[in-house]
């Protein structure tokens, strides 16, 4: 069993910055891949970025490309998340996935593992 704690959410303002992290514990896998979804009130849960974890190979949504920074600490199974320039629809609640798969693609589905995720809220 794996377990993912997300943590760094908040409220910011349009324009601000947030770091968030994605601690894995458990049973870890070498050929991981972790990565961030978010969902939006209202709205499905949507791919933000991914990492394979051995090559660290990143994967990005194109609506976040450019402001957001998937990155991860081999040593500390953590996974984080760089949002820069944030916007009012970046409002969500940002969760953390994993599977013991190389990188399986970019829908829910393919990851069996999540973390019960962080609240991030962007004022205008």
């Amino acid at each position: 069993q794996v377990q993912l704690v997300e943590s760094g959410g908040g409220l910011v303002q349009t324009g601000g910055s947030l770091r968030l992290s994605c601690a894995a514990s458990g049973r870890t896998f070498s050929s991981d891949a972790m990565a961030w979804f978010r969902q939006a009130p209202g709205k499905e849960r949507e791919f933000v970025a991914g990492i394979a974890w051995n090559s660290g190979t990143t994967y990005y949504a194109d609506s976040v490309k450019g402001r957001f920074t998937i990155s991860r600490d081999n040593a500390k199974n953590t996974m984080y998340l760089q949002i820069n320039s944030l916007k009012p629809e970046d409002t969500a609640v940002y969760y953390c996935a994993a599977t013991p798969r190389p990188w399986p693609g970019r829908t829910t589905a393919q990851f069996p593992y999540w973390g019960q995720g962080t609240q991030v809220t962007v004022s205008s």
